[in-house]
């Protein structure tokens, strides 16, 4: 994921705005107790998907792949006043956490955390969405895309994380392992799909950002 100068990403970070204390204290919980800490969203792209959230005013997100619920509580800071946010997780070891989380938050009220498969919960969720974040297995992308575009509003966005997959995307001249083309599929079939419009931010580990055109 260190795609930027150490000098450089201590600048931009001295140059957007805070986490809060909560966050602060997620992160390092996170890094403490949990598996695979590099995971979560972190201090910048938190921020960037508060900003984007923000931009949008969601009524309605669904997050596929809540961890520790660090991302779920960055989008919903954009929410409208009665909005709500749907994000579904399999792993229920977390969910004592995560939920503590939401309620310091303030959320509990607004988040609908579900634990169970993506593939097998998505389908009776009801739309439509204004934003989605994907951030779950990586070979599963394509298969939650479709899954969700239908339920996105007009207009909606998704947000996929991990698209550059710390660079081995680009890297194909050696065997490339199974995620790595998962992604690499997923962010050609973005490319090709004339329903929608896209940009990949190089933004920690790469942020596919999709507009429903139609």
């Amino acid at each position: 994921m260190d795609f930027i100068p150490v000098d450089i990403e201590k600048y931009v970070e001295e140059h957007s705005d805070e986490e809060s204390d909560l966050l602060i204290n997620l992160r390092r919980e996170t890094h403490q107790k949990v598996l695979m800490p590099r995971m979560l969203s972190g201090h910048i792209q938190g921020r960037v998907l508060s900003m984007l959230s923000h931009m949008i005013k969601p009524k309605r997100i669904l997050e596929i792949g809540t961890y520790t619920g660090y991302s779920a509580i960055c989008l919903a800071e954009g929410l409208q006043s009665e909005g709500t946010l749907v994000t579904l997780d399999k792993n229920e070891e977390l969910e004592g956490m995560v939920r503590s989380y939401f309620e310091q938050a303030g959320l509990s009220s607004q988040i609908d955390f579900r634990i169970g498969e993506g593939l097998s919960l998505i389908p009776d969720i009801q739309g439509p969405f204004d934003l989605v974040f994907i951030d779950a297995d990586k070979k599963n992308y394509l298969n939650y895309y479709n899954l969700v575009l239908e339920k996105v509003s007009i207009g909606g966005y998704i947000i996929a994380d991990n698209v550059l997959w710390s660079g081995k995307v680009v890297k194909t001249d050696n065997k490339i392992d199974p995620e790595t083309q998962a992604l690499l599929d997923f962010n050609r079939s973005i490319q090709e799909d004339k329903r929608v419009e896209n940009v990949l931010f190089p933004i920690r580990d790469g942020l596919m950002v999709v507009r429903r055109k139609q």
